[in-house]
């Protein structure tokens, strides 16, 4: 991620982003962990595990970053240390918040798809494992970011600010990191949770039209599906998530291919159409850290209850208290 912009625009997208991510991933966190969704426990795992690392992904990137880039150049958040840890920690967190998408997507696939294998797969425990080593992985995967960097420029023997060092431009190990690491977020997670997403949708079209037909034979044409009706949720919001993680790294996955197709990442000021291009894939991929909580209240109605309850606690004890 490149270094913060400068701007009105940006700087009211970026504070309205933190004011409203923030707060909806708590809440999300807080009502996933009662488990009272009428959802799994593999499920509420998976959720919740995402809730935490988009929550993780706005303070690192957003508060910790962008904010103060924008409205505290130079505080101690640019001195080279910090600012090589932070790139590095923000791209952790990034890359866990992703590929645990495609876990859930995963899960989703091999309970609708695999059915040997749902009994198995499809457990609280597995989704334990999935969710520690992704994340463990997003971590191991990211520290080189650390040690790439170089300050821009050492004042009284305190070095500020960070940029790339010039071996990655030359060294064909780093060079193939980087194609790695943008390779393996978002080019691969991209294609495979469409990927996932159209086998689904091919199972779930040819088992509709087997038990439509199984169940006009034996019980007539308008009798419902229990089983269907209770796979229906599930599915609504697995194809609800999918969807919102495509639509918005789609301007990033095509902003990555461009620049390194065209070998082009020079950039000459902040009105430059590259730059634009380039912070407007940041601007979308990072609002994809806080559309789940609006996509559970739309597709999940006891999520809508919990959400509720909530919302009226607070109200009913303020008005005890003013009487």
């Amino acid at each position: 991620m490149h270094s913060p912009p400068r701007g009105v625009v940006f700087a009211i997208y970026y504070m309205a982003l933190a004011a409203i991510a923030v707060p909806v991933n708590i809440v999300a966190i807080v009502i996933l962990s009662r488990g009272r969704c009428g959802l799994s426990r593999c499920i509420t795992r998976y959720l919740l595990s995402m809730a935490v690392t988009d929550l993780l992904v706005i303070i690192t990137a957003v508060i910790l970053n962008r904010i103060p880039g924008i409205f505290f150049p130079g505080s101690f958040l640019s001195i080279t240390p910090v600012c090589s840890l932070s790139i590095a920690i923000i791209n952790a967190t990034r890359d866990s918040s992703v590929w645990l998408t495609v876990a859930f997507t995963f899960d989703r696939f091999v309970a609708i798809c695999c059915h040997t294998l749902n009994t198995k797969y499809c457990t609280d425990k597995t989704a334990t494992v999935v969710i520690g080593t992704v994340c463990a992985l997003g971590c191991l995967s990211n520290i080189p970011w650390y040690f790439i960097h170089e300050p821009i420029v050492i004042i009284d023997k305190v070095p500020w600010y960070c940029r790339l060092k010039e071996i990655s431009y030359t060294s064909p190990l780093w060079t193939a990191f980087d194609w790695l690491d943008n390779l393996l977020t978002p080019c691969l997670p991209f294609l495979l949770i469409i990927l996932l997403n159209a086998v689904i949708v091919r199972h779930i079209l040819a088992a509709s039209r087997a038990r439509s037909r199984l169940r006009a034979h034996s019980n007539g044409e308008n009798q419902s599906d229990p089983e269907m009706e209770c796979r229906r949720k599930s599915i609504v919001l697995l194809f609800a998530i999918s969807g919102s993680f495509i639509l918005l790294w789609m301007t990033y996955v095509a902003q990555f291919l461009f620049e390194r197709f065209t070998n082009d990442y020079k950039i000459n000021g902040f009105s430059d159409p590259k730059f634009i291009f380039r912070e407007s894939a940041n601007m979308f991929q990072l609002l994809s850290c806080c559309t789940n909580t609006f996509i559970y209240s739309v597709t999940q109605s006891k999520f809508r209850e919990q959400l509720n309850k909530m919302i009226q606690y607070p109200l009913a004890l303020i008005g005890k208290i003013v009487k």
